[in-house]
C-alpha cells in the first residue's frame, strides 16, 4: 500500500494533544467559622473526629439493628434509584469521553447505473457498475482548543457528584432506619408505661367503687377515678397506633417485611451506638457527601466555561477512508484496486450572537454553583452546631428529668397514703398520677433524644460507609 496512506493517520495522531481553555479551578474559601460554636449549650469540645467516619457496622453495636439496616441497604427503593442514577451518569461520561476518539466504520457499497446513448461519450448506451469496501472515520473533530475535553471533564464531575449523592442517600438510609427503629422502641416503651398506668388506675377505680358502695368515698371521687381510667385508655390506644405506624415506616425503609424477632420491645433493650466526636475544626465538613457533590458540580460548571470559550475558536474535523474499489465484484481485492481519501475541514465562527450568550450562561452557572457550594457548607455547619447544642444539654436535661420522675413518684406515693388515711381528697392523687405519667413519658422522650442525637451527629458529620 502507498506510504502516503499513512500521512492522514500520522497527522491525526499528532493533533491529538490539545489545550483546554477552562479556567484553573480553586476551591472557594469556606464561608463558615473554622471552629465549632462554644458556650454553655455546647459543653466541652470533643477532639476525636475519627468516630465520625466509623463504618456503620462498627458504629451500631446492636445486632438486631444492624440486620435491619442491612436489609434496608439491600432493598430500599430510594437507594436503588440513587445507584441507578450513578450508573446512568457513568454511562453518560463514557459517551462524552468517547467523543475524543474517532468513530471508525467499515463500509461496503455497490452502485449500478445506465447511461443512455445520447449522453454516453461512445454514442452507445452503457451500464456502469462499482463495488467499494473501505475503512474510515467521518467528521472526527480534532480537539485543538479543548472543547470536547472540557465537556468530558464536565461529564466526569457530574458523574462524581451523582456518586456522592448516592453515598449521601446511603448514609441517610442508614440514619433514617436507625431513627425509625429507635422511635419504635421508644413508642413501645411509652405504650408499656401507658398500659401500666391504665392497669393501676383501673385497680384504683375498683377500690374507690367499693368504698363508694360502702359510703366511704364520694360520687365525685368515683367519677374522677373513672375519668382517669378513660383518659389512660385513650393514651394506650394512641401509643398502640403510634407503634403500629412506626412498624409501617420501618418496613418502608427496609424495603421488605421484617421478622418480629428483629423488632425492639423497648428502648432499654437496644444497645446504644457509639458517640461520635466532631473534632475541633469544621474542616471535617469538606468530607460530607452533599458538600463534595456541590464541589463536583462547581468543577463541572468550571469545565463548561472551557467548552464555551473553545466555541470562539476554529473547529477542525477530518474525514478519512482507506479501502478498495473495482468495477467487478471479483476485482475488489486484486492489486491496484486500493483507494484512499482524506478530507479535512476547518470552520471559523465569524458572527453568532448565541456564542456570547452561551458563554455568559456558563459564567452565571459557575456563580450559581459557587453559591450552592457555600450554602451546602453553611447548612452543614448549622446542622452540626445544632446537634452539638443538643449533645451539650441533653445529659443535663436527662438528669433533671430522672430527678423529676423520682420526686413525682414519691409525691404520688405520699398522696395515696394521705388519701387512704382520709387526710386529703382524691384530687391530690389524680394530680400526682397525671404528673407521674407525664414525667415518665418525658423521660422516655429524652432518652430517645439522647440516642437519636448520636445518630444525627454521625449523619451530619458525613457518616461512614
Amino acid at each position: 500500500m502507498d506510504n502516503r496512506v499513512f500521512l492522514p493517520i500520522g497527522l491525526m495522531l499528532s493533533l491529538l494533544i490539545g489545550c483546554t481553555l477552562a479556567p484553573e479551578y480553586s476551591r472557594p474559601a469556606a464561608p463558615v467559622p473554622a471552629a465549632w460554636p462554644a458556650g454553655a449549650a455546647y459543653g466541652e469540645a470533643q477532639t476525636d473526629a475519627a468516630t465520625a467516619q466509623l463504618p456503620w457496622r462498627t458504629f451500631f453495636s446492636d445486632g438486631r439493628l444492624r440486620q435491619v439496616i442491612e436489609t434496608a441497604l439491600n432493598h430500599n427503593r430510594d437507594l436503588r434509584l440513587a445507584v441507578l442514577n450513578v450508573e446512568r451518569a457513568q454511562a453518560l461520561y463514557g459517551i462524552q469521553r468517547a467523543e475524543l476518539l474517532p468513530s471508525v466504520n467499515a463500509l461496503g457499497g455497490m452502485s449500478k447505473s445506465r447511461v443512455p446513448a445520447d449522453l454516453a461519450s461512445s454514442g452507445q448506451a452503457t451500464t456502469n457498475e462499482r463495488y467499494d469496501v473501505s475503512l474510515g472515520a467521518a467528521a472526527w473533530e480534532i480537539d485543538l482548543f479543548g472543547r470536547i475535553r472540557s465537556l468530558r471533564d464536565r461529564a466526569l464531575e457530574e458523574y462524581l457528584a451523582t456518586d456522592q449523592a448516592r453515598r449521601g442517600a446511603q448514609i441517610l438510609i442508614v440514619s433514617a432506619t436507625a431513627q425509625a427503629y429507635l422511635l419504635l422502641a421508644a413508642d413501645r416503651e411509652a405504650l408499656r408505661t401507658a398500659a401500666a398506668t391504665l392497669e393501676a388506675q383501673e385497680a384504683t377505680e375498683r377500690l374507690i367503687r367499693r368504698q363508694y358502695d360502702l359510703g366511704i368515698a364520694s360520687g365525685l371521687d368515683l367519677k374522677r377515678a373513672q375519668s382517669q381510667v378513660e383518659a389512660a385508655r385513650v393514651e394506650v390506644s394512641r401509643w398502640t397506633q403510634a407503634a403500629a405506624q412506626d412498624v409501617n415506616a420501618l418496613t418502608l425503609l427496609a424495603g421488605s417485611p421484617l421478622p418480629a424477632a428483629l423488632l425492639p420491645a423497648d428502648l432499654g433493650g437496644v444497645a446504644e451506638p457509639a458517640e461520635p466526636g466532631a473534632g475541633l475544626s469544621s474542616e471535617i465538613l469538606l468530607r460530607r457527601p452533599d458538600v463534595l457533590a456541590a464541589e463536583h458540580r462547581l468543577k463541572a460548571a468550571n469545565a463548561n466555561i472551557g467548552a464555551a470559550r473553545a466555541a470562539f475558536f476554529p473547529r477542525i474535523s477530518l474525514t478519512a477512508a482507506v479501502g478498495t474499489a473495482s468495477a467487478d465484484l471479483s476485482g475488489l481485492f486484486k492489486g491496484g484496486s486500493a483507494t484512499w481519501s482524506f478530507a479535512p475541514q476547518i470552520v471559523q465562527p465569524l458572527f453568532d450572537a448565541r456564542t456570547w450568550s452561551a458563554y455568559d450562561v456558563t459564567q452565571a452557572d459557575r456563580e450559581i454553583a459557587v453559591a450552592q457550594y457555600d450554602k451546602a457548607l453553611q447548612t452543614a455547619f448549622r446542622e452540626v452546631a445544632d446537634a452539638l447544642a443538643v449533645r451539650g444539654t441533653v445529659e443535663r436535661q436527662l438528669a433533671a428529668q430522672n430527678a423529676l420522675v423520682e420526686a413525682v413518684r414519691e409525691t404520688y406515693r405520699l398522696s395515696r397514703v394521705r388519701y387512704d388515711r382520709g387526710l386529703d381528697g382524691y384530687l391530690g392523687v389524680l394530680d400526682a398520677q397525671r404528673s407521674l405519667y407525664s414525667a415518665e413519658q418525658g423521660l422516655t422522650a429524652l432518652r430517645l433524644a439522647r440516642v437519636a442525637n448520636r445518630l444525627t451527629l454521625y449523619r451530619v458529620l458525613g457518616g461512614g460507609i
